[in-house]
């Protein structure tokens, strides 16, 4: 028996449903169609199929499918529905089978980061393992479980920060400062995000797979605090490599300049800190663009205006999750770097004075030297 989809789910006293590997035995027909109710045009085939596994296996049926046009010995997933009314059959095209396709990619990455990443990359593999294995096996449980999806998260991402990071960095004064430096910077934009939520009027229920699980838990879970939960998981991977960077560049700036005291090594962090701002930002924005491109094309190409359009729920909540996140990147920075100088610059020397000064004087222009 396949799991059922969230429509599944709700056809379900209706209709019986199970899904198995099937393979194309032969292209019996293809045609273009117009689909009812609309001028847009769709190809059309029909298929001899053999099912590859499952209580039907063996057996040979025909197929219609507008969904995705396949190829002859091409494998996929085949739904078979069964009318509970009238006992009838009706077979579709599922999905492509992608398995092999993902796990080449997936193997690909694995061994790229072994061999330019060595040691570290293995341990930052293994920390990736170890964030999945808490998202599945503590996120998701907790939050079907009925506990709040804000404490869940919060005590999950918690976990994560600091598990993943000794692994990947190891136990030392750096890795520590960068851990303080994450767990502070999610309080606050935690914080920022409840107000955006709660004063935004979001409910957490602007997508379809939002209210899907909303049939399919029966109301028992609480949207609001798992869009909480969600931005706040979100937040990881962009902290994860500001904090990293500013409290490894602390590290690295004291080792080169240990004459200097904490106020020249934290401005010159700060200093490499912006212009780490200023390219996450981007790339966190025309990220957000890419995952809802066809959304955003589908709006664009409507005739809606556009403040209604942007205040839509589904519209709004990425925007204040982009906002979140970009927030919580620019604190990350300072508050880092502020604890990376204290935690690692214990003794603050006096210094030879003429270097403190050369160096004060290099601070000031350095914006002026590009």
């Amino acid at each position: 028996m396949g799991l059922a989809s969230p429509t599944q789910a709700q056809e379900v006293s209706v209709h019986q449903h199970t899904t198995a590997k099937a393979k194309v035995l032969d292209i019996l027909k293809t045609e273009t169609t117009t689909i009812p109710g609309t001028d847009t045009q769709t190809s059309m085939q029909t298929l001899q199929v053999e099912i590859l596994n499952g209580t039907e296996q063996g057996k040979v049926v025909t197929v219609e499918n507008d969904y995705l046009s396949l190829e002859k010995g091409e494998v996929f997933y085949l739904l078979h529905t069964v009318d509970r009314f009238d006992g009838l059959d009706y077979y579709t095209v599922s999905d492509p089978y992608r398995l092999p396709v993902l796990g080449f990619f997936v193997g690909l990455f694995v061994l790229l980061v072994v061999i330019f990443g060595g040691k570290q990359g293995i341990r930052g593999l293994l920390s990736l393992v170890v964030s999945l294995f808490f998202i599945f096996y503590l996120l998701f449980p907790g939050i079907m479980h009925g506990y709040s999806p804000i404490l869940v998260s919060g005590g999950v991402s918690s976990l994560i920060i600091v598990l993943g990071s000794y692994i990947t960095h190891g136990v030392n004064k750096t890795t520590t400062a960068a851990v303080i430096g994450m767990i502070g910077s999610i309080i606050v934009t935690g914080i920022l995000a409840f107000l955006a939520v709660h004063f935004g009027r979001l409910t957490g229920m602007g997508t379809e797979e939002s209210v899907y699980l909303n049939f399919n838990t029966s109301g028992s879970i609480d949207f609001v605090g798992l869009l909480l939960g969600g931005i706040l998981i979100g937040l990881l991977g962009v902290l994860y490599d500001a904090a990293i960077a500013q409290a490894i560049s602390v590290e690295e700036l004291h080792r080169v300049g240990p004459h200097l005291p904490r106020q020249f090594i934290f401005a010159r962090a700060i200093r490499m800190g912006r212009e780490h701002i200023g390219a996450l930002v981007n790339t966190l924005a025309i990220a957000y663009v890419g995952v809802s491109l066809p959304l955003l094309l589908f709006f664009y190409t409507s005739a809606e205006n556009l403040t209604l359009t942007i205040n839509r729920e589904l519209f709004a909540t990425e925007i204040v999750r982009t906002m979140i996140g970009s927030i919580g990147l620019v604190l990350a920075v300072p508050i880092t770097t502020l604890i990376a100088t204290h935690l690692l610059i214990r003794h603050v020397p006096r210094g030879d004075q003429e270097t403190i000064k050369e160096e004060k004087e290099a601070l000031t222009h350095v914006g002026h030297t590009h």
